[in-house]
C-alpha cells in the first residue's frame, strides 16, 4: 500500500483548517485515513501548526510520501531535516 501524508480539509465554508493524516494514496482528500499525525491552522495569527514529531518520523521511515504543502510544513517544524540524519 502506498501511503502519502497529506492534509485533510476541516472547518467551515471559508474559514478552513486542516489536518495532518496519514492515508492510502487512492482514498480521497477527506476520505478515510490511517493516523492523523498533526493540525495546521492558517487562519490564526500567528498560524497554528502542531506536528507529533516522532510518529512522522515514524511514517517517513517506513515509506510515506509526503505532498507538496505537507513537505513544507514539515520543513517549518523542522522535522525534515532530522528525517536526512
Amino acid at each position: 500500500m502506498a501511503t502519502r501524508i497529506r492534509l485533510r480539509r476541516m472547518g467551515a465554508k471559508k474559514a478552513p483548517f486542516y489536518r495532518l493524516v496519514v492515508a492510502d494514496s487512492r482514498t480521497p482528500r477527506d476520505g478515510r485515513f490511517i493516523e492523523e499525525i498533526g493540525y495546521y491552522d492558517p487562519t490564526k495569527n500567528p498560524l497554528v501548526l502542531k506536528i507529533d514529531e516522532e510518529r512522522a518520523l515514524y511514517w517517513l521511515k517506513t515509506g510515506a510520501q509526503p505532498s507538496e504543502t505537507a513537505k513544507s510544513l514539515l520543513n517549518k517544524a523542522g522535522i525534515l531535516a532530522k528525517d536526512s540524519e
